[in-house]
């Protein structure tokens, strides 16, 4: 099949039509306290970002550009884009006008520095004629370290890699061990459980056993933290 190709006309235009849109934030970029970035839906690289990101990373726009995608790598950290990530594919498939997404993400000078932890924003900011999002526009505000959202988003980040890394495990749980891990966490004794469940304390027993061996659990803090991140209790 033979692929159709834009006139030059048409990409002059649309890139005339981008610039505008890039120009139009960079004449009130100094309003706001944070870093805007544009990103290009082609190839994930950096378009724009403004004077204050780019003094807060130590980078010039074109060393953004020559970095391409290991811009994302270098300055952010790979755990938190397990959370935001599927959030932004999100947005671009619902492509929404007003629709925007916002996350947590934790953002270094350098690998020699700390992480920094920023609540960011992101919507789609610009489309091609035929309403394919081409650009997505990033506003992301740096939290106090001090600040209990700091310790919140530390928290949650923690949580969902744990939901991440033990979901196939809790999985395996039947139905009846599910109910007693439960049980376990609200720490209920073999007879206890029984009593509740009907069952003998012999059986309660075999499956606080076999839920441990499962789960790996070397003590109650573990199985409470199991049936907390799968939401039991």
């Amino acid at each position: 099949m033979k692929k159709t190709r834009s006139a030059p006309g048409a990409k002059a235009s649309l890139k005339a039509c981008i610039d505008l849109k890039i120009a139009k934030i960079q004449s009130v970029e100094q309003d706001f306290p944070g870093a805007i970035i544009i990103h290009s839906l082609k190839d994930s690289t950096v378009v724009y970002m403004n004077s204050w990101g780019q003094q807060y990373l130590g980078v010039t726009l074109e060393q953004l550009h020559k970095m391409g995608t290991e811009y994302h790598n270098y300055f952010f950290n790979p755990d938190d884009a397990k959370d935001y990530v599927p959030k932004i594919l999100g947005l671009l498939e619902r492509n929404n006008d007003d629709e925007f997404v916002c996350f947590f993400q934790q953002v270094r000078k350098s690998p020699k520095h700390e992480w920094v932890w920023y609540l960011s924003s992101t919507r789609i900011f610009f489309r091609d004629e035929l309403g394919t999002p081409l650009l997505t526009l990033t506003m992301a505000l740096p939290v106090d370290a001090q600040h209990h959202i700091a310790s919140k988003a530390q928290k949650m980040v923690e949580e969902n890699n744990f939901l991440r890394n033990n979901t196939h495990i809790f999985n395996e749980l039947t139905k009846r061990e599910k109910e007693i891990l439960k049980l376990m966490a609200m720490g209920l004794s073999s007879t206890q459980m029984a009593k509740k469940l009907h069952i003998s304390q012999m059986t309660a027993a075999t499956h606080r056993r076999n839920i441990k061996n499962k789960l790996q659990a070397q003590n109650n803090y573990d199985i409470t933290k199991f049936a907390q991140a799968f939401d039991l209790i």
